[in-house]
């Protein structure tokens, strides 16, 4: 299904959340394909927002670490383990992670020179972390808890439907 999900012209940051959240179930309906679905959301939420880089690294049972995932952006690292860096903090703890200044989190992995805040919210499903979404801005200070709360019904959303796509 291809639709702009588009908000209008000078819309708040919460307006626009609030467009997106009525419309994400509709995006993703009939699609079986995770990587599809995952590819749209982050280009979706990239064009939305403006953000440098927004994307999901998976968790690769395997090889117990984080592979990239679908994204918008430049270049990105491609592995993450554990205890390094923030998208590790969220997959570690299960918890989201909100940094305002990625130069004062201790251990951040720099995929981008050009990285100030970071937002990276774990995806569950059956009860077991399955991977991030990962948000980097080159504005300071432009991520919040209340991106995180936006953002929640879409996580959700991506949880519930993990093991029922491809």
């Amino acid at each position: 299904m291809a639709e702009t999900l588009a908000s209008a012209p000078g819309a708040s940051r919460e307006e626009r959340y609030v467009e997106l959240s009525n419309r994400w179930e509709a995006l993703l309906r009939g699609e079986p394909n995770r990587t599809a679905n995952l590819a749209n959301v982050a280009a979706v939420l990239k064009e939305e927002f403006g953000w440098h880089w927004v994307g999901f690294y998976l968790v690769d049972e395997g090889r117990d670490e984080l592979v990239l995932g679908p994204f918008q952006g430049p270049l990105a690292c491609t592995r993450l383990h554990h205890g390094k860096g923030v998208c590790a903090a969220a997959w570690d703890t299960g918890v989201a992670q909100v940094v305002p200044d990625v130069h004062a989190f201790d251990g951040h992995v720099a995929c981008s020179a050009l990285t100030e805040s970071e937002l990276v919210i774990p995806i569950v499903a059956a009860d077991e972390v399955v991977g991030v979404l990962d948000i980097d801005s080159t504005i300071r200070d432009d991520v919040s808890a209340a991106d995180v709360r936006a953002l929640a019904p879409l996580v959700k959303l991506l949880g519930n439907n993990w093991n029922a796509w491809e």
